[in-house]
């Protein structure tokens, strides 16, 4: 019967053949691979460097400069990080357990020393406090002295200010994490520990802190990096590190093998980094239960608790946003013919096109490698997707020596050929341009981009791209007509972020900009250097806005709508990729 019932239906009509993915989409692995390998490149390099030098002056070093670059490299990370780890923890934890006078507004500002670049607050700290500054000047009128030998002041420009500037502005890593740690847990464990006898030390200490330990790690873990990476504040405040060691080795002598050489210790530390937070978190394991659980419910402070509370939540905000921007604010208005200088403006052109082109290639290169990695089934790719996060976790400087070296001799052999080819000597065509900054950025930014995308990608429905398939479009039209739409979004996301990132990367454009190339980073590091803080604003002011825009994009990651006036922590993958930690 039911064979009967078939001749009477009509012949199905055969779907149009889908395409197999790694048949068609054979140009999208090999792709990944090569912009995995392009990434990948600058490190490898350093460490072939390092074993290979020209000039071996590795016993030098370990017998003079070396130990006291490692020493303050080390006090500086460690400090830098234990600092911002406790400010970043207790404001987090003050925020989302107690009420207390303007908690709502002070949740939102305290992300707001991010926009202010760790070299302007060093800028800022020392016009603010040193013997010409208004403090040192207030106190000498008030007491009557007359000079410096008449009283005690701690010298401004020394390891431990470096420690509270960075500290001040990266803390923020560690209380965007840590708060939501702290809000993810559960009500009710609080109110069993105060059932118990648990006073709000023991809360925190016995409680909310220990469960919030790998947020709090990883967020640790970002700021020391950054700390390692940093150049613009230990070079003002005159301490030296690994960072300023390959400055002074590669600049000063010459010898670009014994950078390498200090880039490879350099790139040691950050994967000792990586592998601790990696290792803390390793036999610990936390989970929620699936039923609905009840939110923490903030406990009221009385009047003089809550204003304390409200003091010591604005203490890490003046210092690392209020005071920076007060103090660069106050030369811009002062110093006004900075605004029209032919220089400031070259400096915003050359950062639009070097910063934007970065951005652009950066977003492309992480679309075309993950969705390759997407579609091959074969190990390798998807071995080296995560590989590709490194170039974040290396330090701009690793980057510049790891790209400048073998570009260089690549360029000096491109010129070769063409001047035998023509007659006519080209020049240096990648080095001698902007070329070399541009890849610089997206071998350090690219983590950023393939997080977002990653995660845009797999938000998109499999059924989706299946019709677009058995429709007849392939591996590219279901790209275009189908992902992209869905995706837009998150790609606008991660081009605005690796922009502003790029705006404000320092230690790399130094090494890698060609002769008379100034970015406003540089313009601004250049001009305060020079101890001109008139001509150092405008460019630094410009910089502050742009980084304004990334915490703009951080609070409404961070930040939901509200409930009953409590702010609600709304999952975002492709936007909470803007912490920048591909651990």
């Amino acid at each position: 019967m039911a064979d009967q019932n078939a001749q009477l239906l009509p012949d199905p009509v055969p779907p149009a053949p889908a395409r197999p993915a790694r048949g068609a989409g054979g140009i999208w692995p090999v792709g990944a691979l090569l912009i995995a390998a392009l990434v990948v490149m600058p490190i490898l390099s350093v460490v072939v460097l390092a074993f290979n030098p020209t000039e071996n002056i590795w016993p030098h070093l370990l017998s003079t400069t070396l130990p006291r670059y490692a020493a303050n490299t080390a006090i500086l990370t460690l400090g830098t990080g234990l600092l911002a780890a406790a400010v970043g923890t207790g404001a987090a934890w003050l925020v989302t357990m107690y009420r207390f006078p303007g908690v709502r507004l002070i949740e939102w500002l305290l992300l707001l020393p991010l926009a202010i670049p760790a070299y302007v607050g060093a800028y800022a700290l020392v016009d603010f406090l040193d013997y010409s500054g208004p403090v040192q000047t207030a106190l000498r009128g008030a007491m009557g002295w007359t000079s410096a030998r008449d009283y005690l002041f701690p010298q401004i420009r020394s390891l431990w200010a470096a420690i509270v500037v960075l500290a001040a502005a990266l803390y923020p890593y560690v209380y965007m994490l840590a708060r939501a740690a702290f809000r993810e847990q559960s009500g009710g464990s609080y109110e069993v520990a105060r059932a118990l006898g648990a006073g709000a030390f023991g809360l925190f200490w016995r409680v909310g802190l220990p469960l919030a330990r790998p947020a709090v790690a990883a967020g640790a873990a970002i700021v020391m990096m950054e700390t390692v990476n940093d150049f613009g504040v230990v070079d003002y405040f005159a301490v030296q590190t690994l960072t300023t060691g390959i400055f002074t080795v590669w600049l000063e002598t010459g010898n670009a093998g014994g950078a390498a050489q200090i880039a490879s210790v350099l790139l040691a530390v950050i994967l000792v980094l990586v592998a601790l937070e990696k290792v803390s978190r390793r036999n610990s394991r936390y989970y929620q239960s699936a039923r609905q659980q009840r939110p923490v419910t903030r406990m009221a402070l009385g009047p003089a608790t809550g204003w304390a509370a409200t003091a010591l939540c604005l203490l890490p905000v003046g210092m690392g946003f209020v005071l920076p921007l007060g103090v660069i604010l106050s030369y811009a208005i002062r110093q006004s013919d900075g605004w029209v200088s032919p220089g400031l403006f070259r400096a915003f052109l050359n950062t639009l096109t070097v910063g934007g082109s970065a951005a652009v290639l950066t977003v492309l290169g992480a679309l075309f490698m993950v969705y390759g990695v997407r579609l091959t089934g074969r190990r390798l790719p998807k071995i080296l997707l995560p590989i590709t996060t490194i170039g974040y976790a290396a330090p701009g400087a690793v980057l510049a020596v790891g790209i400048l070296i073998p570009m260089a001799a690549l360029d000096h052999r491109i010129a070769d050929l063409l001047l035998w080819l023509t007659g006519r000597d080209p020049g240096l065509l990648i080095t001698g341009s902007a070329a070399a900054i541009v890849l610089a950025y997206i071998v350090r930014f690219f983590a950023i981009a393939q997080g977002a995308t990653d995660a845009a990608f797999g938000r998109v429905p499999p059924s989706l791209p299946m019709a677009a398939r058995s429709l007849g479009r392939g591996v590219g039209g279901a790209l275009r007509e189908v992902y992209l739409p869905l995706m837009k979004g998150s790609v606008g996301t991660a081009l605005l972020l690796v922009f502003v990132d790029c705006v404000k990367e320092l230690p790399a454009t130094l090494l890698l900009r060609p002769f008379n190339f100034n970015t406003l980073a540089t313009r601004v590091h250049e001009k305060a250097s020079l101890e001109n803080l008139g001509e150092a604003a405008p460019p630094a002011i410009l910089v502050i806005l742009v980084g304004l825009v990334s915490v703009l994009l951080l609070a409404r990651a961070q930040f939901g709508r509200s409930r009953r006036g409590a702010p609600v922590l709304r999952a975002k993958p492709d936007r909470s990729m803007s912490l920048k930690a591909p651990l």
